[in-house]
């Protein structure tokens, strides 16, 4: 927010405490600090809870300037029709309607090596980045049809947070999951440190505009994304490590730690998925067997040893390799200036930009052969750094 801004909200703040009711203040101000920042909607949501017997769906949107809560409560048997839709008060042909699905399962970790292979990460609510990628690259067309055939999209982790757009993005993703699999191709959403920090109730890095959000539907932030939600159930569902093909896809990336203990994919996803959401995990007992997936120096979502010091040796990535039977791994995690690129011979990938601040690029794998892509030029061969 510039400091214009933000001393105009202060101001307006100041007024509206003098003559009105904190929850009336909270209405008036709350659209105010939102449209400082925004460009494409006022509007949130929707959030879907369970209860025993209902579904509710929550919804803010913006009438004569004011954010409303509208709630609509749906019984369990209805859930196939319930109508979700997604909209954006600014940019209306962005908006797109989802339907849930029937049931959701945890995701198999290791998967065929696709024909095609497009690799992003660290959306962090950037809406729009996310849609121009899918669309420049002809996974998606501008109503959100799925036109990349067989083809897998893999997102590396990372969707929470800094950006103002998370459950837009999130809703995208989840539809996006259902028709990719109708049209023979699949996409991929690895959990990175901010999701499970989100699940986890370590929420530094959230932006603002959500605890506003959550506290004007009654409920607080760790509330959006709990078990008996539908988004909290299906990024539960996610793993933190999968391997496509050819390719290791992690957030952070694999540790001289975790390569010692030489678990299989499925052992680190089944050990880890029980404790996404757990703040700290107090029996010493369980904490030794799960601590090397959740502490910063070892875990596949945390990692930062390909990029910076200590640097990983060519013989760990080579281990990693070979354990798991690839030849390359995708990481997202860390910004480096030379990415999107290559390293360690052609071995890692690392595929982080700063989205923030418009660098919006991807890798795309086709025809045997990795290129570097993007929202702005044709695509061109992977670079490769020393």
């Amino acid at each position: 927010m510039e400091i214009l801004e933000a001393a105009f909200i202060r101001k307006e703040v100041d007024r509206c405490i003098t003559r009105f009711p904190f929850f009336i203040c909270l209405l008036l101000i709350l659209p105010i600090a939102i449209c400082a920042q925004d460009v494409l909607s006022n509007n949130d949501g929707p959030y879907v809870f369970y209860t025993s017997d209902s579904i509710i769906v929550k919804t803010i949107t913006e009438k004569w300037g004011v954010p409303l809560v509208v709630i609509n409560t749906y019984k369990t048997s209805e859930k196939q029709n319930i109508p979700l839709k997604i909209r954006f008060s600014k940019k209306r042909k962005y908006n797109f309607d989802v339907r849930l699905q029937p049931n959701i399962q945890n995701e198999q970790s290791v998967w065929g090596q696709p024909s095609k292979l497009l690799a992003l990460s660290d959306i962090e609510g950037q809406f729009e980045a996310l849609r121009d990628l899918l669309l420049t690259n002809k996974v998606i067309d501008k109503k959100y049809n799925w036109i990349f055939g067989n083809g897998h999209v893999v997102i590396c982790g990372d969707l929470f947070d800094r950006g103002l757009y998370v459950p837009e993005e999130l809703w995208l993703l989840y539809k996006l999951e259902v028709d990719a699999k109708a049209k023979g191709g699949y996409f991929h959403i690895i959990l990175g440190n901010h999701d499970i920090m989100n699940l986890s109730g370590d929420f530094r890095y959230v932006q603002p505009k959500y605890f506003e959000i959550a506290q004007l539907m009654g409920v607080d932030y760790a509330t959006l994304y709990a078990e008996n939600t539908e988004l909290g159930r299906w990024l539960r569902s996610k793993n933190i490590i999968e391997k496509i093909g050819e390719n290791l896809c992690v957030h952070g990336g694999i540790s001289p730690k975790l390569n010692e203990l030489q678990l299989p994919i499925e052992e680190i996803n089944k050990r880890s998925r029980p404790f996404y959401d757990q703040p700290e995990i107090n029996d010493p007992n369980i904490n030794l067997v799960v601590s090397p997936f959740f502490e910063g120096s070892t875990s596949p979502f945390w990692y930062r040893g390909y990029f910076i010091m200590p640097r990983a040796t060519q013989a760990q990535v080579d281990s990693t390799l070979k354990l798991y039977d690839c030849k390359t791994i995708i990481v997202g995690h860390t910004i480096v200036k030379s990415n999107v690129a290559s390293y360690y011979h052609n071995k890692v990938i690392g595929i982080d930009v700063n989205q923030h601040a418009g660098k919006h690029e991807g890798a795309l794998f086709e025809n045997g052969q990795w290129y570097r892509i993007s929202t702005k030029e044709k695509k061109k061969p992977l670079p490769q750094v020393p």
